[in-house]
């Protein structure tokens, strides 16, 4: 993608302009960003989604003044009555399991990959909505079908109303208001309260952004860490020679604390380890996702392209792919960044690779991790 290259999706900004002047920072409303949209399946089909159990489906909806959530799967007949008012299905991960959903998706590439997480459909007959509230990430709000009247502000004061199974503000303060037609974008950027709600039957798409907070990717790197010190560190023992007797058998030595700080010092001193380590987080795959694993000929020739469930990514060192790792320099790790980057990979530059790099990509063929093009 080229950064410096107008987007009518993005208002004609250039991808460059937009992440200096909105990303986190202010929202761009977005007049026909895709001229023309429709929605890329149907009612039917989104209905279908929502019951199957390995995609993640609420349904949101008001009665006698309050609010009520259930999670899906959803039987068809589960689902309120398409004339009943103030209802509201969402569906997420949508993009793992429809090509062109995934490829609507890929147009916001101009944002790292590490960064994007899927697009979530929400359908909704006339008034209905989640209520007033604010999301904890970056957010594309792309009207698909009939309008949404939205409400937007920089709430200041986030408190919610309590007791309820949505995370609903307490006292929303709108500063702007808009109403989207199919193929209006809306973006928000983290911590915007915004309200939207259905005028007449509605789809809406929201292509959100993963933004981990310190202590979740602490968690998750000390774990990895923690799985790998035995290796990493050896297995060289407290040892206190110099231990005199002690009057106090309670009190914690403070040598043992001095090699305790010292066992955890190495383990992160590392920064090869580390990046590795956040590399296989950010690519392993979600707890939903499987693959179909073919096994059978693991021949390589053609073109290949990444299946659209696979997260691949790369640092100077490592090449990423649904959490796992590997070292790659020269001429391979430039092609495998390339595969990486465009998600697809040309025969001629898999007759360049190495037979190694050859068979690694033959055994992520058998994995059902990318296909023949």
């Amino acid at each position: 993608m080229d950064i410096d290259q107008p987007l009518r999706l993005l208002g004609d900004l250039t991808p460059a302009q937009f992440m200096k002047r909105h990303w986190q920072k202010k929202p761009l409303l977005v007049r026909q960003a895709i001229p023309g949209f429709e929605p890329l399946l149907s009612r039917s089909a989104l209905f279908d989604l929502a019951g199957d159990e390995t995609v993640e489906s609420r349904l949101v909806g008001q009665a006698g003044g309050g609010w009520q959530m259930r999670q899906g799967p959803f039987g068809r007949r589960a689902l309120p009555p398409l004339g009943q008012p103030e209802w509201t299905l969402l569906v997420q991960g949508v993009d793992l399991h429809h090509a062109g959903v995934h490829a609507l998706l890929r147009r916001f590439r101009f944002v790292p990959d590490a960064r994007l997480d899927d697009v979530m459909i929400s359908y909704a007959t006339d008034g209905g909505g989640v209520g007033p509230h604010f999301d904890s990430y970056d957010v594309f709000l792309l009207q698909a079908h009939g309008q949404r009247h939205w409400r937007i502000g920089r709430q200041k004061d986030l408190s919610l109303v309590e007791g309820l199974p949505l995370k609903i503000l307490a006292r929303f303060e709108p500063e702007e208001e808009y109403l989207l037609d199919p193929g209006d974008m809306l973006y928000l950027p983290p911590r915007w309260a915004h309200d939207g709600v259905a005028a007449g039957e509605c789809m809406t798409y929201s292509i959100g952004f993963r933004q981990p907070a310190r202590g979740e990717l602490a968690r998750e790197l000390l774990q990895r860490l923690a799985d790998e010190a035995g290796e990493a560190l050896g297995d060289a023992a407290y040892r206190d020679p110099g231990q005199p007797a002690t009057a106090t058998p309670a009190l914690l030595p403070g040598a043992m604390l001095d090699f305790a700080r010292d066992a955890v010092a190495r383990a992160l001193r590392d920064s090869g380890r580390l990046a590795m380590l956040l590399g296989e987080a950010l690519t392993e795959p979600k707890p939903s996702v499987w693959f179909d694993a073919r096994g059978g000929d693991a021949q390589v020739a053609a073109a290949v392209v990444l299946d659209r469930r696979t997260r691949m990514l790369y640092d100077a060192r490592h090449v990423f792919i649904n959490g796992e790792s590997y070292r790659a320099g020269g001429r391979d790790a430039r092609l495998m960044r390339r595969l990486a980057d465009g998600r697809a990979l040309a025969a001629r530059d898999i007759a360049a690779l190495s037979a190694d790099a050859r068979e690694l990509l033959g055994q992520w063929k058998q994995a059902g991790w990318l296909h023949d093009d």
